[in-house]
């Protein structure tokens, strides 16, 4: 119970720096609400990419195929398979906003945004494992709470960046 407390009161603490990043950008969700709207498929694209390459690499990890020898085609191979999937999903949310906003740029925007994302997303998940388990940590226990924290807040932040500086 204590070490999952622990990590859960760092995932509250990671929870309140995504909304103060939101909150940042008020005004620019005010202007536009399609921005509320589509704000966690961001987070969501990133996050369960991220979740799929963290569970993969973590049992990697505990059952040795995962080692210092062979990180660098497994980062080479997460990352071809990142961009693979972001474009692919890329394409299909743009469609899907186009469609429902009928807002060409707001689409591209948030194309772009789920593009990043879910590579941030599959990067985080391939490396924090490997960093958790350097540090003496359990990649089981902290790799999701630290994987939240980098998809939610550069998910969050680089969609309404990206909206302020191309849509408002």
């Amino acid at each position: 119970m204590r070490s999952r407390a622990i990590w859960l009161g760092v995932n509250l603490f990671n929870a309140l720096i995504s909304a103060w990043i939101i909150g940042r950008f008020g005004g620019a969700i005010e202007a536009m609400v399609a921005l509320a709207v589509l704000m966690p498929v961001v987070a969501s694209m990133g996050g369960v990419a991220g979740n799929q390459t963290l569970t993969l690499v973590t049992r990697g990890l505990a059952t040795e195929q995962v080692s210092r020898r062979n990180t660098g085609a497994l980062m080479r191979r997460e990352l071809a398979v990142a961009t693979l999937n972001g474009l692919f999903w890329a394409m299909i949310v743009g469609a899907v906003a186009l469609v429902w906003f009928d807002k060409p740029a707001l689409a591209a925007v948030f194309a772009i945004a789920v593009f990043i994302n879910l590579v941030n997303g599959t990067l985080s998940g391939a490396m924090i494992p490997l960093l958790l388990q350097r540090l003496g940590l359990d990649p089981a226990l902290a790799g999701g709470v630290v994987l939240t924290m980098l998809t939610d807040g550069i998910g969050f932040g680089v969609f309404l960046a990206l909206a302020t500086l191309f849509l408002l």
